[in-house]
């Protein structure tokens, strides 16, 4: 027996409750992404020392001085260098230790949190 009356697809508030959905995630990835794309960065600035010969990076302060100008390229303001970035120096590497977090607002006292730890061993060049 046929319905002549039967449903052919979502109802109006149907539409409405996934375009909510969709629209929830998107402005979830929208606020996460640019820490990731600034924690990229920063790896890749830590990892590019290596490869550097022009640079001569022979310190610990060498070390900071090349991630601050790589920061300031890449215009990573919002992360304090000297809290996020611990270099030492052992047995002709760096390691160098990057640990932070971040937080953005999502909704009233709700917050998305990223935690960043990762430990670089950089030889020296």
């Amino acid at each position: 027996m046929k319905f002549p009356h039967s449903q052919k697809g979502l109802s109006i508030l149907s539409w409405l409750v996934v375009l909510a959905v969709v629209a929830f995630f998107a402005s979830t990835a929208f606020k996460v992404m640019p820490h990731y794309f600034d924690y990229m960065s920063m790896e890749k600035i830590i990892t590019s020392i290596e490869t550097e010969r022009a640079a001569d990076i022979r310190s610990v302060g060498d070390f900071y001085a090349h991630v601050s100008k790589g920061m300031q390229v890449n215009n990573l303001r919002d992360l304090n260098l000297q809290e996020v970035l611990k270099v030492t120096l052992e047995n002709n590497e760096f390691r160098a230790h990057l640990k932070y977090e971040k937080r953005e607002p999502l909704i009233e006292n709700l917050d998305l949190v990223v935690n960043f730890d990762k430990e670089f061993r950089v030889p020296m060049p």
